[in-house]
């Protein structure tokens, strides 16, 4: 399916949302207007796949470094399927792929290989260590703005005929995702210097003050710019900052 197909069938799959036309839950309840509706209906696609994890991960502008950042994932509010999903190196193969082609891929390192093989029009990317079963759907908007809706888990089943369909929902729910928050598509929290040298120190163990003395800033300023890197990346606290800024590559 070309993006301009999927495109054109995830408009007409809106419709039918606000018609509630279908018997299937993913259009039984209206337009997703909050990011908790579209983590609901990719709930329900992982249901129909068999999939015990999920995530819709953004990809930036290709001028920029290539990483995916995860938006949701199937342990919403947080993202741990993500990192699971993304691990061993898939993470790389993926991002590749949603800048070559509008088509779904997937990888499998188990005897399930010729039950994917007969996706016809889906591309197998090369199985990696410890990747497990996965299948991922590009998504992008008329904006530019670019996405993978990534299925994995042990039981994960792809039907050829439906694959269609699940494509079309994703495209839908990532237009959902644009317009619920289009500030947030395929972009990285915008970070000064310090704010990422006070993120690194912090991950290494050093305290607040040991920080504002290696950097020479006052212990006021410092913890300024760690208090505005967690909100920057939402997260609850600063080591969750940390283990956030870790996994999208913003620190090492």
């Amino acid at each position: 399916m070309s993006y301009a197909q999927s495109r054109q069938a995830a408009q007409s799959t809106e419709a039918a949302q606000d018609t509630a036309s279908s018997g299937h839950p993913a259009y039984a309840s209206g337009p997703a207007v909050t990011l908790a509706d579209v983590v609901r209906r990719c709930r329900w696609i992982a249901a129909d796949l068999q999939a015990s994890d999920f995530a819709l991960c953004l990809a930036g502008p290709s001028s920029e470094s290539g990483r995916l950042v995860a938006c949701f994932d199937s342990d919403y509010p947080g993202t741990m399927s993500a990192a699971r999903l993304l691990g061993g190196g898939i993470g790389e193969h993926l991002m590749r792929h949603v800048r070559q082609s509008t088509a779904p891929c997937w990888w499998t390192e188990d005897a399930a290989e010729a039950a994917f093989a007969s996706l016809a029009w889906a591309s197998r990317i090369e199985p990696l260590a410890q990747s497990g079963r996965g299948i991922a759907f590009p998504v992008y908007t008329a904006r530019g703005q670019a996405g993978l809706f990534i299925f994995g888990g042990p039981d994960l089943t792809p039907n050829a005929k439906a694959l269609h369909e699940v494509h079309t929902r994703c495209f839908a729910l990532f237009e959902a995702v644009a317009r619920i928050n289009p500030a947030r598509a395929g972009k990285l929290p915008s970070m000064s210097r310090r704010e990422v040298e006070c993120l690194k120190l912090t991950s290494r163990g050093y305290t607040s003050e040991e920080i504002a003395k290696l950097l020479k800033l006052s212990v006021h300023t410092t913890n300024q710019y760690l208090t505005q890197t967690t909100q920057k990346l939402n997260a609850v606290n600063r080591m969750h900052a940390v283990a956030k800024a870790l996994r999208l590559g913003l620190i090492d």
